[in-house]
């Protein structure tokens, strides 16, 4: 390899890392305005989906297009708004029912996020998509989303806004019945640190 390649090898490195830095400045900063009370599902600029044929498709406008992107983040719209309203019937219909996070199913996660509506108001969460896997199965299509986001709310104690779970490049799994597509589950370790009936974290959203 020449010298001259070599640098250009360099200097292409350098902008994408720059690039990926100035994407997670953007999260940063959008996690930080829906930690004030406003929800967010948002795809990130460099976003990427891939189909179950194997066509990649890029950028945020192309990607927003998609029809398996727009229905995706209509399930996850309607899992925000009842979060916000504490509905936790309509909450729940965004769970799958073989939902299962290394062995809490459907049933504790309902009891725990209605142990959160005891203790939280004023709930809201954001979610930053920067992949999407489109797979088909045997029991048919089924994604895989990179998500970057949190979990926020306010203490009915205190009333002080806290944060109360947030995840990096966490990926949902998500399958499509007749109800539309709903959460399976997360690829990643249990989390270590979260007794069962205090606030959530990973095995929520």
């Amino acid at each position: 390899m020449h010298a001259r390649d070599g640098q250009a090898m360099g200097m292409k490195r350098r902008a994408a890392g720059l690039w990926r830095t100035v994407l997670w400045i953007f999260a940063v900063a959008m996690m930080a305005q829906v930690s004030s009370g406003q929800a967010a599902v948002h795809v990130l600029p460099d976003m990427t989906v891939t189909r179950e044929t194997g066509i990649t498709v890029s950028g945020a406008k192309a990607v927003h297009v998609d029809p398996t992107m727009q229905e995706v983040l209509a399930a996850f719209d309607r899992a925000e708004q009842a979060l916000e309203k504490q509905d936790l019937t309509v909450l729940m219909q965004f769970y799958a029912p073989g939902y299962n996070y290394h062995g809490l199913h459907v049933e504790d996660v309902q009891r725990i996020w209605g142990e959160v509506f005891e203790h939280y108001r004023t709930l809201s969460s954001t979610h930053l998509f920067s992949e999407m896997k489109i797979l088909r199965t045997e029991a048919g299509l089924r994604v895989e989303l990179t998500c970057t986001g949190g979990l926020y709310g306010a203490d009915m104690q205190s009333g002080a806004r806290v944060t109360l779970d947030s995840w990096f490049q966490e990926v949902h799994y998500l399958v499509r019945d007749k109800q539309g597509w709903r959460f399976l589950g997360n690829r990643g370790d249990a989390p270590r640190s979260a007794p069962f009936s205090s606030s959530p974290h990973h095995p929520l959203f």
